[in-house]
């Protein structure tokens, strides 16, 4: 099969949506023998799109681990301009000011949806919104008669992002749509979109990489010896609400006085945030502590089987790739109650939900899985079957393909 995947950024570039694509094009390829080309942008970052001038990959064509890889060039200019016509047309209520929005998100690409077009594909997937690339491949599908699927990933606590018409719209356009969780797929029906069209499939995981993974071997790194580890594994964004766990630790340690904290993420423009948080802490608290920057997908597993625990604080997650790979390495996990977080934790059996942004509801759900192993063991153990039986890369390649093989039949069909 020739398919077409449109992602905002791809390896090396680092996010969720860039990891879930990247898995999903090379075990199609290497599945099933598919033919598998993405596009996307030479950005390494996505903020490039709207708040800073770089840097950027060279823009053209690559093979990446057997899939082939056209980067587009990204206008990143008027970035000020844009801004003010995105703040300004909403707060005043104007029409198309989710354009406005979504034209200052970007990323702007000038000659995205003719390729798409052009490109030959018997399907085009795409993924995510609320960024400008889904409307080029839904344009350019539609233009060349080609099978559209939407991967949208709806952040539903994101109101500036997400609380946008034009999204709703456009998946009533395309001909299949892949949600993560049943939260997800019973939210877009409440919008009007039809339930035929959804497919749920969740994300994936390399299973065997996590249960493999050293738990001693960054322990002995940063000296933990024995001492209880709380990780959390985002990347440093100000949606990711880092600084609710900062807050919530001392709280932990008035308890657990010799708890490590371990943050793992990838560096954005709000990292010198977090930094000036942990600086602010004591001494004695700051060397408790630990923030490994950019880290490779090859140190994850190792990173995540150090802890006893993950605690996420974030809210605005469409599934959350780091609750499974947790349960992959055997720990439970911490999440916060809202949005698709409450469908993806099954609450008391593979982790606890705690109130959102609000620190001493994450500090005692801490407590009380550094307070009991066992409990902790028998969570952890839970979430490595529920990934086992529904979130590794091979169950969720052969939801998608089953999407795909759906669409490019019936689209035969039609054509007889």
């Amino acid at each position: 099969m020739k398919i077409l995947h449109v992602v905002q950024a791809y390896h090396p570039a680092i996010g969720g949506s860039e990891w879930l694509t990247r898995n999903l094009s090379e075990h199609l390829v290497s599945r099933y023998g598919d033919d598998v080309t993405v596009f996307t942008t030479n950005a390494y970052n996505t903020e490039t799109f709207w708040g800073t001038k770089g840097p950027f990959m060279p823009a053209g064509i690559e093979k990446v681990g057997g899939v082939t890889v056209r980067r587009f060039k990204v206008f990143n200019g008027l970035q000020l301009l844009r801004r003010l016509l995105a703040a300004g047309s909403r707060r005043l209520h104007l029409p198309y000011n989710d354009w406005l929005r979504t034209i200052q998100t970007g990323p702007l690409i000038f000659d995205m949806s003719k390729a798409i077009a052009n490109s030959g594909a018997e399907v085009v997937f795409a993924t995510a919104f609320p960024f400008l690339h889904m409307y080029y491949a839904l344009a350019g599908a539609r233009r060349a008669g080609i099978p559209s699927v939407f991967l949208g990933a709806i952040h539903v606590a994101d109101k500036w992002d997400y609380d946008r018409k034009m999204i709703y719209r456009a998946i009533q356009r395309v001909d299949a749509y892949i949600a993560h969780t049943t939260f997800e797929r019973d939210y877009l029906i409440q919008h009007g979109i039809r339930a035929d069209k959804i497919k749920v499939i969740g994300g994936g995981v390399e299973a065997s990489a996590f249960a493999n993974a050293d738990r001693t071997a960054i322990r002995k790194q940063y000296g933990w010896g024995d001492r209880p580890v709380v990780g959390v594994m985002a990347r440093q964004s100000a949606l990711k609400r880092l600084d609710i766990l900062v807050q919530a630790m001392p709280k932990v340690w008035a308890v657990q006085p010799k708890a490590q904290l371990l943050m793992a993420g990838a560096r954005t423009s709000h990292s010198s945030h977090i930094n000036q948080m942990i600086n602010a802490l004591p001494l004695e608290r700051q060397a408790q502590v630990t923030v490994v920057n950019d880290f490779s997908e090859d140190e994850k597993p190792n990173l995540l089987a150090a802890c006893d625990v993950l605690a996420h604080p974030s809210g605005n997650e469409s599934f959350c790739i780091a609750f499974i790979e947790a349960w992959a390495c055997g720990l439970p996990v911490i999440g916060a109650r809202v949005g698709a977080i409450p469908s993806v934790i099954d609450e008391g059996q593979d982790g606890l939900l705690v109130r959102y942004l609000d620190p001493d509801s994450m500090a005692q759900a801490i407590l009380e899985l550094l307070a009991h192993p066992a409990r902790r063991i028998r969570m952890g153990e839970a979430g490595r079957r529920k990934v086992l039986k529904n979130y590794t890369w091979e169950i969720v390649t052969d939801r998608l393909r089953a999407v795909y093989s759906e669409l490019v039949s019936r689209c035969a069909d039609h054509l007889l």
